[in-house]
Formats: C-alpha cells, structure tokens, sequence
C-alpha cells in the first residue's frame, strides 16, 4: 500500500450522526439512548453470497472505469487477475488521536525502509487531526479495510489502538448523506471499481468506530486527561449559556416590573 502526497453498522443519516453518534462539542462524549423495539415473527433466510465475477468480466469493468477517469488515477489489471488503483479516504475524527512526542517528520529513507519511528521513543502526546484531511491510497484489490485503517494510523504515526477506528463508504441517497460502516475484511478498491471513478457516489471516511458503550480502558492516560479537560471546557461553557440566558430572563422582567411600577395595577 502507498499513500498519495494529498490531505483529508447500518445506515445512518449525517444529522444523526452529529447528533447521536460521534464525540462532539454539542453532544460531549455520551452518545444518545436509543430504543429499538424487537422485531417479532421474523425467520432469518439465508443470504446467497453473489458470484465472484471472472477475470474477463474484471478486465470489462476496469476499462469501463478507466474510460471515466479524468486525471492519472487509473486501475490496473495484473496478470494474476489482482488489479491496483486509487481511493481516497477522508479523515473526521473528532477525539485527539495518540502520537509520539519528538519525533522527526518521516523522510523518504523511512518511507522506503518501512521504518516504524513511533517505536523510537515511548514519550506520547495527543492532538487534533485537521478535520476532512484527505489521504489519497493506492492499494491492491486484495488490500482489506483493515489494512488501509492501519495503513493511514501508520502514515500519521498515530499509535492508537486500531479498534479505535472504522472505515465508513458515504454515499447520497434521496437528498441525504448516509453513512455505512464497513467490515474489517472488505475490499475498499472493489467497492471503488464497482461504484466508478465519482466520489459523489461513493467516497470513503475514516471516523471512531462507535461500538454504542464508551470502552475507557481502551485509552491510553494522555487520551482520558484530554477528554476530562475537554468535558471540563463544555461544562464551563454550557454553564455560561445558561447564565447568559437566565440573566437576560431577569435583566427583561425587571424592566417589565420598573415600567409597570408607575402604573395604576
């Protein structure tokens, strides 16, 4: 797998995502209880798997991809029947992720010798990825989304668990942006092959892998010192609001009880 020079389960729409699913300065770090009633009478059926097409048929879907592309982004057909291509993956993660304190950028030496600097010190620190980072990948049909999760926590030499994470398709659906979340075993690039060139159709977003309860332990000490500063902050300013509101409650009904006072009642 190698990584462009660019920066950025079920279904569940974007509001309900900022609402109910992911860390927020809105929502702070709980995530909404949801209630959902059991279906009844329901007799699971088995899922045929689809046919996993032939080599010809991958050949006919990749020129119909290629003959879409308008930049340098092509996929290529090996002769083993693998083939090769592009996906970008858009980062939006809104918890600080893990780093190595004091380490020097990664030189091309490092690149080319697959050289791990985060193993170089056990000093950490934590800080705020740039929201919608893009990470533009070229990787193997054969390239799982469990090795592109690692893949990109390598490139930024984030040190965090990889279960942390989970690799999203967005796509458009009636006027709604939804969200699917993939399993770890999927193949991105087939996905990409078989939804075309358009990241309008489909496009891939790296964000926390919500699991419904909070797993603390899964976090390192820095991770749950900048989460209490971070509750703290939203504590502080959730109070300042609604002083700022009561205060202008009472600010008005005084001035309501002052005209009123030279009033016969």
């Amino acid at each position: 797998m190698t990584f462009g020079s660019s920066m950025s389960s079920g279904y569940c729409s974007l509001d309900e995502e900022l609402e109910d699913c992911f860390f927020t300065a809105k929502t702070t770090f709980f995530r909404s209880a949801q209630s959902k009633a059991p279906a009844k009478n329901v007799t699971p059926t088995a899922e045929e798997k689809p046919k996993a097409p032939t080599v010809q048929e991958i050949e006919q879907i990749i020129n119909s991809y290629n003959a879409k592309v308008t930049n340098c982004f092509v996929m290529k057909l090996n002769e083993d029947g693998t083939y090769t291509g592009f996906i970008k993956v858009h980062l939006k993660l809104r918890r600080p992720v893990t780093v190595p304190a004091g380490i020097r950028p990664q030189s091309i030496y490092d690149a080319l010798k697959e050289v791990n600097l985060a193993d170089m010190t056990d000093k950490r620190t934590s800080f705020y990825l740039p929201l919608d980072a893009v990470k533009q990948l070229h990787i193997s049909s054969t390239t799982t989304v469990s090795e592109v999760i690692q893949g990109l926590l390598k490139k930024f030499m984030v040190v965090d668990n990889p279960q942390k994470f989970a690799l999203f398709k967005e796509m458009q659906r009636d006027g709604q942006v939804l969200f699917q979340k993939l399993s770890l075993t999927e193949y991105p690039l087939y996905l990409r092959l078989l939804a075309g060139p358009d990241t309008d159709v489909l496009s891939f977003v790296l964000k926390e892998n919500e699991t419904g309860e909070v797993e603390w332990d899964a976090f390192s000490i820095p991770e749950l010192q900048n989460f209490l500063m971070i509750l703290d902050r939203e504590e502080k300013d959730k109070i300042q609001q609604v002083q700022k509101k009561y205060s202008k409650f009472k600010q008005r009904l005084e001035e309501t009880l002052k005209e009123a006072g030279g009033k016969p009642g």
